[in-house]
Parts: structure tokens; C-alpha cells; sequence
């Protein structure tokens, strides 16, 4: 089955998170992707030995690529980098901003030479602005945009378990030139496209930064429950398991209070009659709750949950998570051997993804002989 980007050419000067997976999703779409590496290699490979002694980071970001090692600061790499651009339909980037300038590859110029080059830059803050020039890795963008504020126990603030800041960004570079790459086809041009780690984290910001500029603040830090919803969050079952529920209309609690509380007249009560009473008597609510959770083991809890058709779900380990029923599955070959990885979240008719990871410098030779005018 022909995937929709065969016959693309990406070139990534990548590293880390952010672009690699951008690129990785190119990969999957059908597009050839020649990842640029320096001679010691994307960072990313050192991160940790967890993929069958490789970097888990590496792995699940780099498939169905090829890797090719330049040292760009060299006038025959750095001419064989521009030959590459030359025939591209992609630039992808991701190097400290000004760094590909410096190197001499301005990224204006590179539009004016190529109007039919798609260029994509991925920074920490963007190309302007007084954080311009601010290292950024996922956990301080987390600080810095108020995310890690919002996130944690009320005791404590914590970072999110999953490098958010960088998928992010990757993705919405991957939206962005899939919109270019349309774009192309109606009128020829290619496009200039910069994302910030900073900016795809701000616009996630948007219902607290709303809260505290136009309500009665930012919310609170509440670990497994909702600011804005309840009941919703975490409730200890009487086999000391836990479980979430989320209420998020009137008719649901309506039949929480009936079919789970088994108080009918609760719904009427006038501390829990909507959604915005329920949260003014959070405590209240959580307590009756609490109290009929207690009652019942999870297994018997989840039946009589579903029964109703209230939302709910375990609270799960990483362990639990690698043995649940719905988790789907794909293997990537790697130089030391296969790795299984969740797939890319869309479903298509037909399964597609890219499946090796290379090797550092794996295509150098080859992509030096095809390129080498």
C-alpha cells in the first residue's frame, strides 16, 4: 500500500525529542527521512540503556529513518548538507537558535534560494523575543509555562511523567508541514515554519491563564482530582484499590446519586444541585463518595460503574499499563535487536509504520555516493 509521503525527502538536523519525532512521524506517512548527526551522534542515543541496551529515547523516536554523520563545520560536509537541502521537500531543525546561521545555513536564505522548500525550526522559546537565547529542555518549559505549578499533590508542585513540552512541539511541527506541504500544492511555494517548545505549552495553558486573568484565579494543585469538575478524581476501593470517576453532566449525576449512591435525592440536594455547587462543597462530595467506594471491591465497583454508564478508570501502574487489554502494539527492529512500542495513534485501513532504527552513521557512505553532486 503506497503511504500518502512516498517519494518526500526529509532532512532533519535534529537531536533530542522534539524534532526527531516530528521526523519520525514523516517517516511513518511514507517520506525518506536522512537524519543528520554530528560524529558523536544525537544526544539522545546516551540518554539511558533501557531498549535492549540502546536508548529507550532513541528507539521510539528514530524508525524508519537514515542516519547519516556530518561534520557540517567541514566545507565538503557542509557542501554535501546543501546538495541535500537543494533536493528536499523538508528541512527540518531543531539546533540552538542562529546555530544553522552560523553554520551557514540561514534559514531566510534557504527560502529565498528554494521557494519550494519546506522549512520547519523547532526552538526551546522562538527566534525572538528576550528567552530567545534560553536553554530549554521539557522540564523547564513545564516551570516556566505554569504547567509544573498546576501539577502534583497540593504539597508539592511535580513535573508531568512524559517529556509533554517536546511532543508538543513535535506534533504541532508535524501538523504545520503537512499544512505546507498542502499548501505547495495549490500554489508551488514552500514555507518557513517556526514552532517553540514554549508557545505549543502556552496554548495548553489556556483555560488556567483564562481562570486567573477573568476568574477568581488560577486553579489549585490537586493531584488526581479536577479544579473545575466534581466528583472527579480518585477514590480508594474497599479491596484498598483505587479507581477514578468523572462526572461531567447533570444527567450523570443524576444517576450517579440513584444507581451508585443509591440517594436519589442527593441530585436535588441544594449543596450538590450543579456542577458549580458540587465544587464549592468539593469535600462534601468527595466524602459520600468515598464512604460508598469503600463498600466494594474494585472488580465489583467497576461492574456496577459501567452498569450505569458512568466514566471511570483504574488507576494503573506502568506495570498494569504494559499488560492492559486495549494497549496495542508494534516492533521496531533496531541494531541490537526488536523493540515492541505503541504505534502512532491514528488507525488506518491498513497498519504502516516504519520499522528500523539505525545505526549511527549507518547510510553516511551511501548517502555521501548519491549526493555527492
Amino acid at each position: 500500500m503506497t503511504r500518502p509521503l512516498e517519494g518526500f525527502l526529509v532532512v532533519s538536523v535534529e537531536q533530542a525529542v522534539a524534532a526527531p519525532l516530528c521526523s519520525c512521524r514523516l517517516a511513518d506517512a511514507g517520506a525518506r527521512v536522512i537524519k543528520i548527526e554530528r560524529p558523536e551522534g544525537d544526544f539522545a542515543r546516551g540518554y539511558d540503556r533501557a531498549a535492549r541496551g540502546q536508548s529507550s529515547y532513541f528507539v521510539w523516536l528514530n524508525r524508519g529513518k537514515e542516519s547519516a554523520v556530518l561534520d557540517i563545520k567541514n566545507q565538503v560536509d557542509h557542501d554535501l548538507l546543501l546538495r541535500l537541502i537543494s533536493r528536499a521537500d523538508v528541512l527540518v531543525q531543531n539546533l540552538m537558535p542562529g546555530a544553522m546561521a552560523r553554520a551557514g545555513f540561514d534559514l531566510d536564505e534557504l527560502r529565498r534560494r528554494y521557494p519550494r522548500l519546506v522549512i520547519c525550526s523547532i526552538s526551546g522559546y522562538g527566534e525572538s523575543g528576550p528567552y530567545r537565547d534560553m536553554k530549554s529542555y521539557d522540564m523547564l518549559i513545564q516551570a516556566e509555562t505554569g504547567l509544573a505549578s498546576l501539577t502534583g499533590p497540593a504539597e508539592a508542585p511535580g513535573r508531568v511523567g512524559a517529556s509533554v513540552t517536546d511532543i508538543a512541539a513535535g506534533l504541532n511541527a508535524y501538523a504545520a508541514i503537512l499544512e505546507a506541504l498542502i499548501a505547495r500544492q495549490r500554489s508551488g511555494e514552500g514555507a518557513l515554519i517556526r514552532v517553540s517548545l514554549f508557545d505549543a505549552t502556552a496554548e495548553w495553558m489556556a483555560v488556567p491563564l483564562i481562570h486567573f486573568e477573568h476568574g477568581s484565579g488560577a486553579p489549585a494543585r490537586m493531584g488526581l482530582a479536577h479544579p473545575s469538575v466534581a466528583p472527579y478524581g480518585l477514590f480508594v476501593t474497599g479491596d484498598r484499590k483505587e479507581i477514578l470517576i468523572a462526572i461531567q453532566n447533570e444527567r450523570e449525576w443524576r444517576r450517579f446519586c440513584a444507581e451508585i449512591l443509591g440517594d436519589p435525592a442527593l441530585a436535588d440536594d441544594p449543596r450538590f444541585s450543579d456542577n458549580n455547587q458540587r465544587v464549592a462543597h468539593r469535600a462534601e462530595v468527595d466524602a459520600l463518595v468515598a464512604a460508598e467506594f469503600a463498600r466494594y471491591p474494585r472488580s465489583a465497583l467497576a461492574e456496577r460503574l459501567k452498569s450505569a454508564d458512568i466514566a471511570f478508570g483504574n488507576f494503573n501502574t506502568v506495570e498494569d499499563f504494559s499488560r492492559h487489554p486495549h494497549l496495542r502494539r508494534i516492533t521496531v527492529n533496531t541494531p541490537n535487536g526488536p523493540v515492541r512500542l505503541p504505534p502512532a495513534p491514528a488507525i488506518f485501513e491498513r497498519e504502516r509504520f516504519a520499522d528500523r532504527v539505525p545505526s549511527l552513521g549507518e547510510h553516511t557512505a551511501a548517502v555521501r555516493a548519491e549526493f555527492a553532486q
